[in-house]
Parts: structure tokens; sequence; C-alpha cells
């Protein structure tokens, strides 16, 4: 299973979304103006939403 993280010190939330935008397995998620963490479980690992994050604040990683 992955672990897949968000450093929401650095995270733009709403501002930004594009974690969420690329996810094609909905793990991240927009809730309210926060990105948050959704079924860990259905990461497949493609690594996109951290190559889309301008403030590098998404980790993923295999558990």
């Amino acid at each position: 299973m992955a672990k897949v993280t968000v450093d929401q010190s650095k995270c733009e939330g709403a501002d930004c979304a594009e974690c969420a935008d690329v996810c094609p397995m909905e793990v991240l998620v927009l809730e309210g103006d926060k990105i948050v963490v959704q079924n860990p479980e259905d990461c497949s690992l493609c690594e996109v939403c951290m190559d889309v994050c301008p403030e590098e604040c998404v980790n993923v990683e295999d558990d």
C-alpha cells in the first residue's frame, strides 16, 4: 500500500489543487480549502501528483 502525505504547511490548497486535478485514482481531493488524502490503498504509485505540485509538498512512498 502507498503512503501518501501532504505537507500542509507548504500546500496552497484550493488556490492550487493541481495534485487533486491530476490524480487518476482520486486519492488526493480538495475538501474545503485543503487537500486531503482519502483511500491511500487505491494509489497506483504513478507519482503524477508529486510531479505537478509547484510547492513539492506531496510525497508518495511504497509502504
